[in-house]
């Protein structure tokens, strides 16, 4: 069976290539009773344009890029998830890119793949999201662009601004309301803004400060929640509750804790950052504070499509308020972690 073509629903429709062409690219130059026969044209006879030619008649690629450098896979499949299923309600792609925080020519790197790629858009991730040189530079190139970080950048035209100071002050309140008082925190890579705010939302909750043999200074992966871990339990005076600045080194301490024989949330209460779906892995639920992954996603790519289609030239900077989900794994203060141990 041959495909249909734009020359068959042209033809069925009365009406020119051009203007299903138009109506196809959503062009406000087409009338309203026009546009409707066109579209029930398409529907009947099962029309489906290609890519190239939407891309050949539009002047777009019909491409948005997601640029990332996060070793979360759990973090980064709910934001990809998120993009994906706002893209294929208009006919969109995403091209995934990666990048290195720290290559010091990074925003020369995605002005250049944004050239050759000739994407129409970026979703550009943290913690790349906080170098503002890459907002500069597409905003020279007139290329598109929102941003998804824990602090308002005004080089973007449209941020998400996950509220992650806020988060981790309610929940070091929730632990002080709980009795503890030796509280530890495995925080983020120091470099990064996300780690810094969830660090200073902390210590506010807190009551402002902690010794600092209770901090510790992860990088976001297992093994430095695991090293970090150890350290804390081996204090003198461990401390009866311990926030890690995110679920996978939350996790960590949990396989630590649990290899020490300290009961977790007998001994340890224990808590994470994301709201990942590690947090219902583990044993016992963890404690975490929620991002809404999937649905910043289709947010901030909505946003950045109207841009693309000149709907809107830019959208306000939105903060978005974050969830304490209470698990199994934080409870009122014990005594030493390691009583009871093997």
């Amino acid at each position: 069976m041959l495909s249909v073509t734009i020359d068959d629903v042209a033809l069925a429709a009365g009406v020119s290539i051009r203007t299903v062409s138009r109506v196809l690219n959503e062009s406000p130059h087409v009338g309203a009773e026009t546009r409707k026969t066109v579209l029930e044209t398409i529907e009947r006879l099962g029309y489906s344009p290609s890519t190239r030619a939407r891309a050949l008649a539009s002047g777009r690629s019909f491409l948005i890029a997601m640029v990332q450098d996060d070793p979360n896979a759990h973090v980064i499949g709910a934001l990809q998830r998120g993009i994906v299923e706002a893209c294929s309600s208009h006919g969109y792609e995403l091209v995934v890119r990666p990048v290195h925080f720290a290559n010091p020519d990074i925003a020369s790197d995605i002005e250049n793949f944004v050239r050759r790629s000739r994407v129409d858009g970026l979703i550009v991730l943290p913690p790349t999201s906080e170098i503002a040189a890459i907002p500069e530079r597409l905003t020279r190139l007139g290329v598109p662009s929102v941003g998804i970080a824990s602090v308002s950048l005004p080089e973007y035209p449209c941020m998400l601004v996950s509220n992650e100071r806020g988060a981790t002050r309610a929940l070091g309140q929730h632990l002080l309301e709980l009795g503890h008082r030796r509280i530890a925190m495995i925080e983020g890579p120091a470099h990064f803004r996300s780690a810094q705010e969830r660090k200073a939302g902390f210590l506010e909750g807190i009551g402002g400060s902690m010794p600092e043999a209770y901090r510790r200074e992860g990088d976001y992966g297992f093994d430095s929640g695991a090293a970090a871990a150890e350290a804390l339990l081996s204090l003198d005076q461990p401390p009866t509750a311990i926030f890690a600045a995110n679920d996978i080194m939350a996790a960590a301490v949990a396989k630590i804790a649990r290899e020490r024989g300290v009961s977790v949330p007998g001994q340890l209460s224990l808590a994470g950052f994301d709201g990942s779906d590690i947090a219902s892995m583990i044993t016992p639920a963890l404690t975490t504070i929620r991002r809404p992954l999937v649905d910043m996603a289709q947010a901030v790519t909505e946003r950045l499509l109207d841009m693309i289609s000149g709907a809107r030239a830019s959208w306000p900077h939105e903060r978005i308020d974050l969830t304490l989900v209470h698990g199994k794994s934080v409870g009122p203060a014990m005594d030493d972690p390691r009583k009871n141990g093997r």
